[in-house]
């Protein structure tokens, strides 16, 4: 390390050398003014919101691993002590279930999907609230393995890491945490990519941008490690924010008017029964009293196998004199989601929608969301989300790191290492990039409000700063011996 010494006093709008190389004037006045907002942007953004990062880098790391916790807390639930040679007709598990939840309304029914899969039925009680009372039963000797208390199906586990993931087990208060983290992650990333572009301007190289620099030491060491990482993660990181925004509060409300704007809505099934023919009480074998709902689950069933249903499926009541609903719920690669609407007595198929008929932004939407949750590719979408997981945190670790190294608590390295960047040559902007600037921001601002909003306060709360500084006047300055770093 060499060390050079300059004056303090430097001019009060003084760029740094990185921002004053000879360029055409329209291109120079254009970086001039986004690259010290970028880069302010950047460092606030990466001192304020990184910590919620933090946390869902690290919920969200336990979270991918949900499958194995739940095999090991709830395995005898979960599967048959052995496989037999054949299982007993489904009205018969269901009614095994209902014995155990009197008084219960039948939720759902989930067969065993699995040779030693167990049949999961689910009943909702008024003391549960969302929750379900979720039976399991041996589909070859129709024995209860288990009770459990369930969240849409997910153990209590699953149930507890999600909530963890989502909003810090806090309910709907803390669902924001996570929007908010989202939101922010694309200024975070898309800045921090912008930002390493630029420093590496006259000198890019696919080393030089994907690879830490060798032999740096220190703060530029840091630095390359944080960016250079950083650029590896950038694709991954943006998908798992998008995929996650999707279903967001404010975010994915809005998401989900687009895309019933652009007719990308998933198609429903109809369910109406009229037209088709009721069944006879005297010859149907499933239906009337002591079968929950007062449906035939065999002739369901025989339905679900004619239509071609295989693997994970879920049998979900209708409204009264409406046809019940079979899906598919496979949610690993290829997806099976085909789903029909059937006579409840009959069994007669109403109804169907094959999971290829739906539109390409629904489809898309759906497996974004299993990739997010770490089931669509099974353990490899598992393993990839927890090397993300870890990268992320690993470069939040190096940009606190570089924050810390260069804190303004030494005179002799306050201007150098401790001022944020630049504040207010956005002004300096030609009109119609500023103009153009600003439409960009209403735009993102309705779609991501978390993002949106902030960002709004944060330009107006540093403009309004920036002129009470400017109407003190600038402060006098002793010249200092700086050290600066080679």
């Amino acid at each position: 390390m060499t060390t050079t010494t300059r004056p303090t006093a430097a001019p009060p709008r003084a760029e740094p050398a990185e921002h004053v190389r000879a360029e055409p004037a329209a291109r120079s006045a254009l970086f001039t003014g986004f690259g010290p907002l970028l880069r302010r942007l950047h460092f606030y953004a990466g001192i304020l919101v990184a910590p919620f990062l933090l946390v869902v880098a690290l919920t969200g790391l336990a979270y991918a691993f949900t499958p194995q916790f739940d095999q090991i807390a709830y395995h005898d639930q979960l599967h048959v002590d052995a496989v037999g040679a054949a299982r007993v007709p489904l009205s018969q598990q269901v009614n095994a279930a209902q014995q155990m939840v009197p008084g219960g309304t039948l939720v759902a029914v989930h067969p065993a999907g699995e040779p030693d899969a167990t049949t999961k039925v689910d009943f909702s009680l008024p003391e549960l609230g969302e929750n379900v009372r979720s039976v399991y039963i041996d589909p070859y000797t129709a024995q209860v393995r288990g009770v459990l208390t369930t969240w849409f199906g997910s153990t209590p586990i699953a149930t507890w890491l999600d909530q963890v993931h989502a909003n810090l087990n806090l309910g709907e208060p803390g669902s924001m945490y996570s929007e908010f983290a989202a939101s922010w992650l694309w200024v975070l990333v898309l800045g921090g990519v912008v930002l390493w572009w630029r420093h590496q301007r006259g000198r890019r190289t696919a080393r030089r941008l994907l690879l830490a620099e060798t032999g740096a030491k220190g703060v530029r060491r840091t630095r390359s490690l944080h960016a250079a990482t950083g650029l590896w993660l950038a694709v991954f990181l943006l998908i798992l924010s998008a995929t996650g925004l999707t279903w967001s509060q404010y975010a994915g409300a809005n998401f989900g008017a687009l895309r019933s704007a652009l007719n990308s809505d998933a198609i429903p099934l109809k369910t109406s029964l009229d037209g088709t023919t009721a069944a006879d009480p005297g010859t149907h074998h499933g239906g009337g009293a002591g079968h929950p709902g007062g449906a035939d689950f065999d002739a369901i069933a025989a339905a679900t196998a004619k239509a071609g249903l295989d693997g994970p499926t879920t049998i979900t009541p209708g409204e009264a004199g409406q046809a019940w609903t079979v899906e598919q719920v496979d949610n690993t690669w290829p997806l099976r989601k085909d789903k029909i609407a059937v006579h409840p007595s009959t069994g007669q198929i109403v109804d169907t929608v094959p999971w290829a008929d739906q539109p390409l932004l629904s489809k898309l939407t759906t497996a974004g969301i299993m990739i997010h949750m770490g089931v669509l590719f099974g353990l490899a979408n598992q393993i990839a989300l927890a090397l993300i997981a870890l990268g992320l945190i690993t470069v939040i670790v190096w940009g606190y790191r570089m924050w810390w190294r260069r804190r303004p608590t030494r005179d002799t390295r306050r201007q150098r290492m401790g001022t944020p960047p630049t504040r207010g040559t956005w002004r300096h902007l030609p009109i119609p990039a500023l103009v153009i600037a600003v439409a960009a921001a209403a735009a993102i601002g309705w779609a991501i409000p978390l993002l949106g909003w902030p960002l709004l306060a944060f330009i107006v709360i540093d403009a309004i700063a920036g002129a009470l500084i400017r109407r003190r006047g600038p402060r006098s300055t002793v010249p200092q011996q700086i050290p600066r770093s080679s």
